[in-house]
């Protein structure tokens, strides 16, 4: 079965994947940085950007701690990632990927439903 996702606080119409770029481009000129996504199976997709770097989480369900992208290559740490909820976080950048990259992982899990081949993430299960 493939999955169908929307965009949580969006339209209940999915999102094709070829429209997630420009989706998520969209949301972070009108300032929401965090954007949650929700499958027809029931899977959750984070992307959470300070607009220079975002996380890409992907969970199974309500309580699963899920996977995230990462960057084993970066150093230092990132802040400006702004919730919904107005909380402002601070990430290590190994914990987040550019945003050119991240657009790029949430488009292709949108389409596959798996991470690419050639993605680095790490599971928080």
């Amino acid at each position: 079965m493939i999955e169908s996702w929307v965009i949580d606080d969006d339209s209940p119409v999915p999102v094709p994947f070829e429209r997630v770029p420009e989706a998520l481009r969209a949301r972070i000129d009108s300032g929401r940085l965090e954007t949650w996504f929700t499958s027809s199976s029931g899977r959750r997709l984070a992307f959470v950007t300070n607009t220079e770097r975002a996380m890409v989480v992907l969970l199974d369900g309500e309580d699963d701690p899920g996977e995230h992208a990462v960057d084993p290559r970066a150093a230092g740490s990132s802040a400006g990632f702004i919730l919904s909820n107005g909380q402002h976080d601070e990430y290590p950048d190994e914990d987040t990927v550019p945003v050119g990259e991240a657009f790029r992982l949430v488009t292709h899990l949108i389409s596959t439903g798996s991470w690419p081949a050639d993605a680095c993430w790490a599971a928080d299960r």
